[in-house]
C-alpha cells in the first residue's frame, strides 16, 4: 500500500467516525427532546362549529394525539364524558375539547314528563330558544265550528315551561284537501318540554285543535305566572275599550 492508498484509507475511517459521532449526537438530541416532551396521549378537537346547546355526538369531533405535558388538565381525553351531554357555548371548528365545554343535558324533575311537538318555526323564536330555557306557551283558537257564541281567542297554554331539547329545522309539506302540497313551504322545529301531566295534556290539545301555537321566552330571572286575566284574551276585549 502506497502512501496515497494509506491516506484514502484514513480519510475514509475518518468520515465514518464523524458520521458515527453525528448520529450519536442526533440520537442524544432526540432523547432528550422526548424526554422533555414527554408520552404522547389522546385528545379531541372539533370537526366542524356546533352551535351552543347541541346533543354532542362522537362524529363532532377528530382524534388527535398530543404531548401530555401540553394539554391542560381540563382536555377530554375520553369520548365517553361527553356522552349524553349538550355544548354549553358555540363550540368553533378545531378547538381542543374541555370538559368545561360540556354540560348535563337538562333532566326531569320528580313528577315531569317529557313532551315534543313541532314549532312553526314562524311563530316562534327563531333562533333564541335553547335547551334550559323558559318560555309561556300560547295557543290560538278561531270560532269556526265552535258554536255560534264561540269567539276567536289566545290562550296562555302553560306558564313558564322549561324546554329540555331543540332540534332540527325539518321543513313540513302542508297537504291540502285533494292531497297535493299547498304552496309556501312551512319549516319546523321539536321542542322537548319537561311538563306536569295536566300541563303535557294542555299542550297536546292545544297541538292538535289549535289554530297555531307560540312560544314567548322569558327572561332567566323573571315570573312567568300571568296576572289576573292575563290568561285569555279576544279581539272583543280591546273593542269594548
Amino acid at each position: 500500500m502506497n502512501a496515497r492508498q494509506r491516506r484514502g484509507v484514513i480519510l475514509l475511517v475518518l468520515s465514518a467516525l464523524c458520521a458515527l459521532g453525528a448520529f450519536a449526537g442526533v440520537v442524544v438530541i432526540v432523547s432528550d427532546v422526548q424526554a422533555k416532551v414527554g408520552p404522547e396521549v389522546a385528545a379531541y378537537r372539533v370537526k366542524a362549529d356546533v352551535p351552543a346547546y347541541e346533543p354532542l355526538r362522537p362524529g363532532h369531533f377528530q382524534k388527535i394525539t398530543m404531548p401530555e405535558r401540553w394539554l391542560s388538565a381540563n382536555a377530554v381525553r375520553d369520548l365517553s364524558a361527553v356522552q349524553g351531554k349538550i355544548a354549553v357555548t358555540d363550540l368553533r371548528k378545531g378547538s381542543l375539547l374541555q370538559k368545561d365545554m360540556v354540560a348535563d343535558r337538562p333532566a326531569l324533575a320528580s313528577g315531569e314528563q317529557e313532551i315534543a311537538i313541532m314549532i312553526d318555526a314562524s311563530t316562534g323564536v327563531a333562533g333564541k330558544i335553547t335547551a334550559g330555557a323558559r318560555v309561556n306557551i300560547f295557543a290560538t283558537f278561531d270560532d269556526e265550528g265552535r258554536g255560534k257564541n264561540a269567539v276567536a281567542e289566545s290562550r296562555l297554554i302553560v306558564a313558564g315551561a322549561r324546554v329540555l331539547d331543540v332540534g332540527r329545522l325539518t321543513p313540513l309539506d302542508q297537504r291540502r284537501s285533494d292531497g297535493g302540497t299547498a304552496g309556501g313551504a312551512r319549516e319546523a322545529v321539536p321542542i322537548t318540554f319537561a311538563l306536569t301531566t295536566a300541563d303535557a295534556q294542555r299542550v297536546a290539545y292545544a297541538e292538535s285543535f289549535a289554530e297555531h301555537v307560540r312560544l314567548a321566552l322569558l327572561p332567566k330571572d323573571g315570573s312567568a305566572a300571568p296576572k289576573p286575566g292575563e290568561s285569555t284574551y279576544t279581539l272583543d276585549e280591546d273593542k269594548n275599550k
